[in-house]
């Protein structure tokens, strides 16, 4: 449908914009929902239970706790749709406390009963047999009492610094302690490191294989143990989630290493953002917590279960019951790698493009593992964003850098929540003899990149990997994301370059390929959407399609709804965040926007344009968001072999077509599940690639 002349719309309007923290809780209940889902295996829908969790955790560190300070600044509204931070903070706490609400519910009527139909039981207090009491009260003694540190509240002890997320209790007392004051209170801190999940003895009486007991049962069972003498008047779990977002000022600091080993203890201690209690902790407790931590009733969260959900996630593996759970599946390998001498063998005959999790990770290993060994490779240079504490690539660069290869390797000190485990491998290669450079300034390196320079026949060629996730092994097995591999020339010479670029920081020539955050990424997409908006003005066709986890950079929202207007068909598959509100007459009715939520996390970056039948393909690092294309160093690369670009293409029909794990966004800024329609067969994108996977094994 084509709607007025695209020049008469005001596309700066506050109400074509999905605010983006909202967007992102409703992202959480789209997680939330598969857990819901009864076809979901038992153990996987405890698993997304825990996953919301975790992301509204780092959503409180994060956004929540810069729009408190927003608030707090009484700053303008900063978005495109002119929320202001307390408008937005009102609506989170609504949303938020209903989400919480819903996962508690579920928890308690829904996933305990039914885990326990399975034998698998989360035994409370009141449940606990003779046998049961006296083995758990004998462990307290042996494996809990002794690292508990009880802090009693009185004038000369004030209220103790709490690490972020940490299980507490707040203890009720009366009694008058052994010098001689009156007790009222004391606080009981956690230590991380013990479980808060007990696995008790299959031996005992009564007791099967896969029975646990929650850690802050048993402490709070043998709290009066800590408190001898004292008459115990409640013992509630509480946990207090804190401002985790690390500040450094790149025009003041000149070690950047340094300043965030810092940033990441004092980050740990943080203004508080929200408190969670025990849903029966008395008021009188409740209020002194928000007045000591300086919270108000909208950031408080009463539970009715244990305050840190996420930790369940232990049972996963510790129940052992893999019926339970997805069935497992061995990733593929591309044929032309199997056949081939070697790797690079394989390289140089064609481009190589791999689709993870249902495509292994470890060619782009096998490429690191043999160019460590390989007496005519000369030099390997990578990006590090995320990799994780225990690193195979991290080890294979550390073994080419002692073997005498040169190694340079850029590792993102700032990747969010990755600080220390990226120091700690920093340190590690610069111990190895590898080079290593901390990203540049100001900005983030968010691109995946890899070269590999090899003598060959009297002459240097370059063998180079792209990606759109991380180097990081775990996650190549639970997210969806592409890596291309190839030789290349002209793709070679531009990752060469911006390797350069990044050691030296001087200005690289026109790249030849790759289109470069922060410099030319978000102005030739730009480009590409004016373009199709030409071709339908001419009278020929324009379609967009664009995959990728967030969508909210402004500029490129109001080019997709000029292309909308003008009669561009386009289609966002958006995972996560998006702020283009699909459906407003005249202005986006030709935009469908759906979200792919199953087994494993969408992560791929992937933006096709028709281009009058010419089919440009890309794939990147970079989401549409203000930090992708303005402060991150980002790469997109283009797609120009014809069997990959047919292949990602069928790809992404297959997402378009998905009518079993998509949802579809309203203009009202709402998701509805997308359902099969009568006579239509079902189809679950990520089961159809696990199943082509299977078919060509």
């Amino acid at each position: 449908m084509q709607g007025p002349a695209v020049d008469t719309v005001n596309l700066k309007l506050p109400e074509y914009f999905i605010n983006r923290e909202l967007s992102a809780l409703e992202f959480n209940r789209r997680v939330l929902r598969q857990a819901q889902l009864p076809g979901t295996p038992l153990l996987e829908r405890l698993k997304f239970l825990c996953i919301v969790s975790t992301n509204l955790d780092e959503f409180f560190e994060i956004r929540v706790s810069g729009l408190q300070q927003r608030r707090e600044l009484g700053a303008p509204p900063q978005g495109p749709d002119m929320l202001t931070a307390r408008q937005v903070l009102s609506e989170i706490s609504a949303q938020a406390h209903a989400l919480v609400g819903e996962q508690y519910r579920l928890l308690n009527d829904e996933l305990i009963p039914a885990l326990e139909a399975e034998g698998i039981r989360f035994i409370r207090r009141l449940r606990w047999t003779r046998a049961q009491r006296e083995w758990l009260n004998d462990h307290f003694r042996r494996e809990i009492e002794p690292v508990l540190s009880p802090v009693t509240l009185d004038p000369a002890r004030p209220f103790p610094k709490l690490l972020n997320k940490s299980l507490n209790f707040i203890v009720g007392l009366r009694g008058v302690h052994a010098f001689g004051r009156p007790c009222q209170r004391a606080i009981v801190q956690a230590p991380r490191a013990l479980p808060r999940l007990i696995q008790l003895d299959p031996a005992l009486p009564d007791t099967g294989p896969n029975d646990f007991v929650f850690l802050s049962s048993v402490i709070h069972a043998f709290i009066d143990e800590l408190f001898v003498g004292m008459d115990i008047r409640g013992c509630h779990q509480f946990r207090v989630t804190r401002n985790s977002d690390l500040y450094v000022d790149d025009e003041e600091e000149d070690d950047l290493m340094r300043t965030l080993e810092g940033e990441l203890i004092a980050s740990r201690y943080g203004a508080a953002v929200r408190l969670e209690v025990a849903h029966d902790c008395p008021a009188e407790h409740v209020e002194y917590l928000l007045q000591t931590l300086r919270l108000g009733e909208e950031d408080l969260y009463r539970v009715e279960g244990p305050v840190n959900l996420n930790r369940l996630i232990a049972v996963h593996q510790l129940a052992g019951r893999e019926d339970l759970k997805d069935p497992p599946f061995t990733p593929g390998l591309p044929r032309s790698l199997v056949t081939a001498d070697s790797v690079f063998a394989a390289i140089r005959k064609q481009d190589i493009l791999l689709h993870h999790p249902y495509e292994s990770f470890s060619p782009v290993l096998d490429l690191v593992s043999r160019a460590a060994q390989d007496p005519d490779v000369l030099a390997i240079k990578l990006t590090l964003y995320r990799t994780g504490p225990q690193s195979p690539i991290v080890d294979l660069l550390v073994r080419a850098a002692q073997a005498g290869k040169e190694v340079t390797v850029s590792i993102e000190l700032r990747a969010r929540f990755d600080e220390a485990a990226n120091i700690a491998l920093a340190t590690r290669l610069q111990e190895a003899g590898a080079h290593v450079v901390y990203g540049v300034f100001g900005y983030k390196t968010h691109c995946k990149m890899m070269l590999v320079v090899r003598r060959e026949n009297g002459r240097l060629r370059r063998y180079v990997h792209l990606g759109t996730g991380n180097y990081h092994t775990g996650t190549a097995r639970i997210y969806t994301d592409y890596s291309l591999l190839s030789a290349d020339p002209l793709l070679a010479e531009d990752v060469h370059h911006v390797f350069l670029q990044l050691t030296s920081l001087m200005q690289t020539p026109p790249l030849l390929r790759l289109h470069q955050a922060p410099f030319t990424l978000h102005e030739r997409i730009i480009e590409l959407i004016e373009a199709e908006i030409a071709a339908v003005q001419s009278g020929g066709t324009g379609h967009i399609i664009a995959r990728m986890n967030s969508l909210v950079e402004p500029e490129v929202i109001r080019a997709l709804y000029r292309a909308s207007a003008a009669g561009v068909v386009i289609d966002l598959i958006v995972r996560g965040i998006c702020c283009l509100r699909p459906g407003i007459p005249g202005v986006s009715d030709n935009i469908r926007v759906r979200s792919i939520v199953g087994r494993f996390l969408e992560h791929s970056r992937v933006y096709y344009f028709h281009a009058e039948g010419e089919e440009k393909l890309f794939c990147s690092s970079a989401d549409w968001m203000d930090r992708n294309f303005f402060r991150r160093i980002e790469l997109a690369f283009p797609i120009t072999d014809s069997t990959i670009k047919a292949r990602l293409i069928a790809d992404l029909d297959l997402y378009l077509g998905d009518n079993e794990l998509a949802w579809e966004l309203a203009a009202d800024g709402s998701w509805q599940r997308v359902t099969a329609a009568a006579g239509q067969p079902e189809l679950s994108v990520q089961a159809r690639l696990l199943r082509q996977l299977a078919e060509s094994g």
